[in-house]
């Protein structure tokens, strides 16, 4: 029994030396010159890297994220934001931060849009990214394959927030932008819902998960906190995307670049044009021009669609693929490239494409075509980006019916 014991003694006296030690080496590293939080490295900021996804199913994507440890490096909050530029900045800043919140965690998730706010926030005091909030938000939203935060490239904005969760959002946003912290994600400027894996996702140390949503700062000394000292801009850009719900946005616009219409607040990119249409009622039978952007087919939906309270819109990449007629034959409705369903009297906005023609998001896909595109398709810049929405945020994203119908498969339920 003395034996055990002395045994258990020596055993506890080792594991607190280790543990001093470790500590010791902790405060060591923190006082070398280049690990100071005031003596940024001569090396310059990590590249802002594209999301590009592992081609693994959700079910196996859930396990790999699983296995990879979270950092047991410390894990400060950030220090509190003060937003430092005039009224109409602020709005704008405020606007932009709300949108990103209800479009990234959904309008039903308060925890969800803090941590996302959070890592907004961190990226505009961080060198690698833009120095105001809309910069941060819709970065990259001009390229088709550039775009950081999905919702401001993918045509999500098309989707019908309502009133009381986007006041809730910028009540909350407000929050943020003078001073609320949420603490749990510390100083994250990534992340990713745990049924994907991004390449960048193991370069990076793994901080915390909220929901199904895990979070990522950098390692080194570019995710301390001496990083997030950057310069901030108080003058904030007015976004046409926003101008259709956002009042600080569109007054800030020139003159007639935006008429405060769905349409024109949510354009991802200029409308292509159909090689040629068929209009039957309300339905319009389209083929696409295949040089333009995936993104575009949006915008020529609702250009096409207008002021329609029901509109459909499908599209076909081959003219021989496009029916000549409705109904259309079940082979016709196989090769659609893209489907657009309006119905405002359930408010129910939905733009899907053909996911073994353009690699999207699964909510993106039409019915069936989800998980078919090739190997070397599904490792492709999808949405280069540090979020992908899951299936609970795209359903709580948008005003409609429980009953609202998938695309594009026709007949009576649509």
């Amino acid at each position: 029994m003395a034996v055990v014991f002395a045994l258990g003694l020596i055993l506890a006296i080792w594991v607190g030396s280790q543990a001093e030690r470790i500590r010791a080496m902790s405060v060591a590293v923190q006082t070398v010159p280049h690990m100071a939080e005031d003596a940024p490295p001569a090396i310059p900021p990590p590249p802002v890297e594209p999301l590009v996804l592992k081609d693994v199913t959700p079910q196996d994507a859930v396990a790999i994220n699983a296995a990879v440890a979270f950092s047991t490096a410390p894990n400060p909050a950030a220090r509190p934001f003060r937003f430092t530029g005039d009224p109409a900045a602020r709005a704008r800043a405020l606007d932009c931060l709300a949108a990103a919140m209800l479009y990234e965690a959904g309008t039903g998730d308060e925890t969800g849009q803090r941590a996302v706010a959070q890592v907004v926030l961190n990226r505009v005091r961080h060198p690698a990214f833009p120095k105001t909030v809309c910069g941060v938000v819709f970065q990259g939203q001009e390229r088709a394959t550039g775009c950081q935060f999905t919702f401001t490239c993918d045509g999500a904005l098309v989707r019908v927030l309502s009133e009381d969760a986007w006041t809730r959002a910028r009540k909350t946003a407000g929050a943020a932008l003078d001073g609320r912290v949420f603490a749990p994600v510390g100083y994250a400027t990534h992340y990713h819902t745990n049924w994907v894996v991004p390449y960048w996702s193991a370069s990076l140390d793994k901080v915390t998960a909220v929901g199904t949503h895990l979070f990522f700062r950098w390692a080194g000394w570019w995710g301390t906190p001496g990083a997030f000292r950057g310069a901030v801009s108080g003058s904030e850009p007015a976004v046409p995307k926003l101008a259709a719900f956002s009042e600080a946005h569109r007054a800030g616009l020139p003159e007639g670049m935006a008429d405060g219409t769905p349409a024109a607040g949510a354009l991802a990119v200029p409308a292509s044009k159909p090689r040629s249409l068929m209009q039957t009622g309300d339905t319009f039978v389209v083929t696409l021009d295949r040089k333009a952007l995936a993104d575009s087919y949006t915008s020529l939906a609702l250009a096409t669609c207008g002021a329609r309270p029901y509109c459909k819109f499908m599209g076909w990449i081959d003219p021989e693929d496009t029916p000549r007629a409705l109904p259309m034959d079940p082979l016709a409705a196989d090769r659609m490239a893209f489907s657009y369903l309006r119905m405002k009297d359930s408010g129910f906005e939905k733009s899907l494409w053909n996911c073994a023609k353009f690699p999207r998001a699964a909510n993106q896909c039409i019915r069936g075509t989800a998980g078919t595109a090739s190997k070397g398709n599904a490792a492709l810049r999808r949405r280069p980006g540090v979020a992908t929405a899951t299936p609970a945020v795209e359903a709580s994203a948008v005003r409609r019916r429980p009953e609202a119908p998938a695309l594009p498969e026709p007949g009576p339920s649509q």
